[in-house]
């Protein structure tokens, strides 16, 4: 019988649930006293859990402004890439030896990733997606890869948060997760593999192209505020 997760491994865990679903955007503040309240739990366990979240990068402390959830930098985006070329492509080599339940869950995956374009539901189709992806990775068998690529997928959706017009964004991808989910189910691996390192190589430029934009436009607001002549003090 497995034992249960430590206090503060749970609140991370949903805390991560939380980035991943897009209810918690990059530069939100996470107060301790607040969360610790809505979740439950000592103000103790929660910084535990913060701890947990700032060792997956996810979240990081500012001056002056306590934990945010972070934005990530050009160099984040280039590391999440070389994760997911490794544990992606190596699940689909390795598809053959996964269980049927594991095959079946790619389709759901897909299929629900299709009812979300289909009601307009951008936010829903992102998540759709990366569970698609989440459950690519499943196929290996491995709780440790599991709750690893759980934080990287996290990271992926912070990068989508600073997406303009997520619904141009969303759509042209979830017709490229069913045909790689249809050529796993056939059996098709070689051929899924190569449309799949396709799919990265353009996803991560993608991003990395949206993430510089929003990295530079960061840039130019704080040098314009830096620049700003300080008001002079009353007397």
């Amino acid at each position: 019988m497995g034992t249960e997760a430590p206090t503060g491994e749970r609140v991370a865990a949903t805390l991560r649930e939380d980035i991943t679903e897009g209810r918690l955007a990059p530069g939100t503040p996470l107060r301790d006293a607040v969360l610790a309240t809505e979740l439950g739990v000592s103000r103790h366990t929660l910084r535990a859990a913060l701890r947990l979240l700032e060792h997956d990068g996810l979240v990081e402390y500012q001056m002056h402004k306590g934990v945010v959830v972070r934005a990530l930098s050009p160099a984040d985006v280039n590391e999440i890439y070389r994760v997911r070329r490794v544990l992606e492509i190596s699940a689909v080599d390795q598809s053959a030896l996964a269980p049927q339940d594991g095959l079946d869950e790619l389709d759901r995956c897909v299929a629900a990733a299709h009812a979300a374009v289909a009601g307009r539901e951008w936010g829903r189709v992102g998540t759709a997606s990366l569970r698609f992806h989440q459950a690519l990775v499943a196929l290996l068998g491995s709780a440790s890869i599991d709750r690893f690529f759980a934080s990287t997928l996290a990271q992926l959706r912070l990068a989508f948060a600073t997406m303009h017009d997520e619904a141009r964004w969303q759509t042209p991808w979830i017709p490229r997760d069913r045909e790689i989910c249809d050529l796993l189910l056939r059996g098709e691996r070689q051929h899924a593999a190569a449309l799949l390192r396709q799919y990265l190589d353009e996803s991560e430029t993608a991003v990395l192209d949206v993430v510089r934009a929003h990295t530079a436009d960061r840039r130019s607001r704080r040098r314009r505020t830096s620049q700003q002549p300080s008001q002079p003090k009353e007397v």
